[in-house]
């Protein structure tokens, strides 16, 4: 099959940083905003971690947030509820690996990931700092780790099926490719279109866009279930 029937509003155009960061013009509210674009679905507890790439080159903003982030990085991150791992990948690119601490954990404690990621060779999936190390040298390696997508929160069927590990047809392809039955993971995807966009109105009125990600949701998101 091709693209999911437009049963739901699938399509809805993404807002993008450039619309949002000419409000403001201090470099650690623009690298704010950004991260807080970025991690939106994180932030409102709808999703366990967020993966975000910066290459060193300017943005559609106009400037270049991999620079912003070698010198505010640290100080921005500090301010807010989110934990980071900063991957270097070499060649002026980074990877951020963002997650708010005690969700996280939470999140591999459930039996279904922590089987899920024992399968795909994590020694102790449950232990948090074991696995990010893990999922850290299996990024920094030339094989991409598609398993990657348990920890991101797509549904576990579909990252076992993408991975050949269950017999699941492919049925269509939304941000990640879904099998079996799609209205869950359709569901799921519109939930985070809906985080990115409450997001975006929040920075479109905030007087700074660190006001958006100095503290986390309340966690009621199943992800977070043990």
């Amino acid at each position: 099959m091709g693209k999911c029937a437009d049963s739901m509003s699938v399509n809805i155009q993404r807002p993008t940083l450039a619309r949002l960061v000419r409000q403001y013009s201090s470099e650690c509210d623009c690298l704010a905003a950004f991260i807080a674009l970025e991690t939106a679905e994180v932030l409102a507890g709808a999703k366990p971690s967020a993966l975000v790439g910066i290459p060193d080159r300017p943005h559609a903003c106009g400037r270049n947030l991999y620079r912003l982030w070698r010198e505010h990085g640290a100080d921005v991150v500090q301010r807010t509820c989110l934990s980071v791992r900063e991957i270097d990948k070499g060649s002026g690119f980074v990877q951020l690996f963002f997650y708010v601490s005690g969700d996280f954990s939470r999140f591999l404690e459930r039996r279904d990931v922590a089987a899920l990621l024992g399968r795909a060779g994590y020694q102790r999936p449950c232990d948090t700092e074991h696995a990010l190390n893990q999922l850290e040298e299996r990024l920094k390696s030339d094989t991409f780790p598609h398993e990657i997508g348990i920890f991101l929160g797509y549904p576990l069927k579909d990252v076992a099926a993408f991975l050949g590990w269950s017999k699941l047809p492919f049925s269509c392809q939304g941000p990640w490719k879904m099998f079996g039955n799609p209205n869950a993971s359709l569901r799921l995807a519109e939930s985070f279109r809906v985080c990115r966009r409450n997001m975006a109105e929040q920075l479109a009125t905030a007087q700074s866009a660190l006001d958006c990600i100095v503290s986390g949701a309340s966690i009621t998101h199943p992800f977070f279930c043990s």
